[in-house]
């Protein structure tokens, strides 16, 4: 396998907004984030995952830019950003940007010229359609309602994935294209070390044909955008993709495609959805077919192309309330968690605040929420007549606003982030769950991600051994084991409050075995020597593999 250096990297998602205030006004700012870069070397991660701080009139909490080349005011300025990039890399930490190229903001200068007139220089940049019968397909916008607006100034409609206040891209003009390529090289030139890519399966969308997702250009303008930015610097580039199977992946990432180095999976994200009736639809988690879905990502990819690994990120509840037990096993199962993620082959992803097991709100008041996505769904499902409690289940769930409260680092008022009014409501359980409490214990959640973080870094076998499901049908544990060399990596999680059996595999030979990592303090030695796991247990052994005397 082709090694690179983001291979044995951890990336940190900073949802900028809801880190660190550094101006008592009560958002998160780029001056915030540079107060706690001794906080993530202490963590020991490599590369930030920065979403956008972007000029933006903040519709969509920033992923509606109206100039990709300045800086929101609530965040700072471009001096800020600057010296961020540069105090991070003294810290040897990469900075990755937030790239969202599908949609600007209906307020950026080039949409602001495509609605003058049909013969405007920038009236092809968007997606314009005559209809004299309302909108000209059925197509629905991901935040409720329809994607067609109806423009008076030119009696035309334009299209709008997401807000309508983020009008579409076409990126089928070649004009269009070209700025973007440009507005990426002053990004890497400026000193940041790649992409997350905000949406990138939807950028060779045919509205016409209906088809949104995996257009028929889609790979040929990667490919292009690869030719023309990414393969002129050392970057390191993920999708967001939620369309993407482990047999598309392969197209993303696979050696000599030369387009992105990871995708993001939706797949296990999705197990609490019913099918085909969207994220708010809920139905019970199926452990079976996370281990499945898992486990199918970690064989279809090897030597093909490379995983991202994540449990959460700003669009996602905390894992903690979703897969653990975020009241009497949080500690347990936030570490189990963990361990059974960043065990596997890929460049894993810890979204602010997993690593001190921060968990979702419990808000049953809408007013509370300020989330486009969730206040609309709320009004929708009102409208429709169906009951309070319903919708606010979901919400409480499912809603992203679960991720974005602000990080918790003490126990004094706000959790620490800011002196003055956040800008949304502080989690209240922050006097028992902030990150000064962690460090200051070596046995929290914390301590427990730095050293997996450090495992990656010194075990080649984390990232490069061949992955194998064990105990495939157990409706309680999820063992695995990784294979590089001579050497065996196994990896046992409880992910239930139970006592399940445990027995160790035949083919499994334990003999010459290390403990490298477990959950509890006093683990056996060797895994031939647990019978019963506890709640949430999760245990790491690396197994060499002795010559014949």
């Amino acid at each position: 396998m082709e090694k690179a250096w983001w291979q044995k990297s951890t990336i940190y998602q900073i949802y900028p907004r809801s880190f660190n205030d550094s101006n008592g006004d009560g958002i998160g700012d780029l001056e915030g984030i540079i107060e706690k870069l001794n906080y993530l070397q202490l963590l020991g991660i490599d590369i930030i995952w920065l979403s956008p701080v972007y000029q933006s009139p903040n519709d969509d909490n920033g992923y509606d830019i109206s100039n990709y080349y300045d800086i929101m005011s609530d965040f700072g300025t471009m001096d800020d950003m600057e010296r961020l990039i540069e105090e991070a890399k003294e810290q040897d930490i990469h900075i990755m940007m937030d790239l969202v190229i599908n949609h600007t903001s209906d307020e950026h200068h080039w949409f602001k010229e495509s609605r003058k007139s049909k013969e405007n220089p920038y009236r092809d940049y968007y997606i314009w359609r005559e209809s004299e019968s309302g909108p000209p397909s059925d197509i629905t916008s991901v935040f409720s309602g329809s994607a067609w607006e109806w423009d008076e100034r030119t009696d035309e409609y334009y299209f709008h994935l997401f807000s309508k206040k983020q009008p579409d891209l076409n990126l089928h003009n070649p004009e269009v294209r070209e700025h973007l390529y440009k507005m990426m090289n002053f990004w890497l030139s400026k000193g940041v070390s790649g992409f997350r890519m905000d949406v990138i399966d939807l950028i060779g969308k045919e509205v016409d044909e209906n088809v949104l997702t995996d257009g028929p250009k889609l790979h040929d303008y990667l490919q292009e955008m690869n030719e023309k930015v990414l393969s002129r610097y050392p970057t390191v580039t993920v999708g967001e993709t939620p369309s993407a199977t482990p047999e598309t992946a392969q197209l993303y990432t696979g050696k000599g495609r030369n387009e992105l180095d990871m995708v993001f999976t939706f797949q296990h994200m999705s197990l609490d959805e019913r099918a085909g009736e969207g994220k708010w639809a809920l139905k019970e988690l199926d452990f079976t077919e996370l281990k499945k879905v898992l486990s199918k990502w970690q064989t279809s990819l090897f030597q093909k192309g490379w995983n991202s690994l994540y449990w959460n990120n700003h669009d996602q509840p905390r894992i903690v309330s979703r897969w653990g037990n975020d009241q009497e096993y949080r500690i347990e199962s936030a570490k189990m968690l963990a361990t059974v993620l960043h065990m596997m082959q890929g460049t894993p992803f810890i979204y602010q605040g997993e690593e001190i097991g921060m968990t979702n709100i419990d808000w049953d008041d809408i007013t509370r929420y300020r989330d486009i996505e969730t206040i609309n769904y709320y009004k929708e499902k009102k409208s429709e007549g169906v009951p309070e409690q319903e919708i606010m289940q979901s919400i409480r769930t499912k809603g992203r606003d679960n991720a974005r409260t602000p990080f918790q680092w003490n126990d004094d008022d706000n959790g620490g982030f800011t002196n003055g009014v956040p800008w949304i409501e502080v989690n209240a359980n922050y006097h028992e769950i902030n990150a000064l409490d962690a460090m200051g214990n070596q046995d929290s959640i914390f301590y427990h991600y730095q050293k997996l973080i450090a495992l990656r870094k010194r075990l080649d076998i984390v990232i490069y051994g061949e992955y194998e499901l064990l105990l495939e049908d157990h409706p309680e544990i999820m063992a695995y084991t990784r294979t590089w060399e001579e050497q065996t990596l196994l990896v046992v999680a409880n992910f239930y409050g139970g006592n399940p059996q445990f027995e160790l595999p035949e083919h499994v030979d334990d003999a010459h075995t290390t403990l490298i990592i477990s959950n509890y303090s006093d683990t056996r030695e060797r895994p031939s020597e647990i019978h019963t796991l506890r709640p949430y247990e999760a245990v790491v052994y690396l197994i060499e593999k002795q010559p014949n005397n």
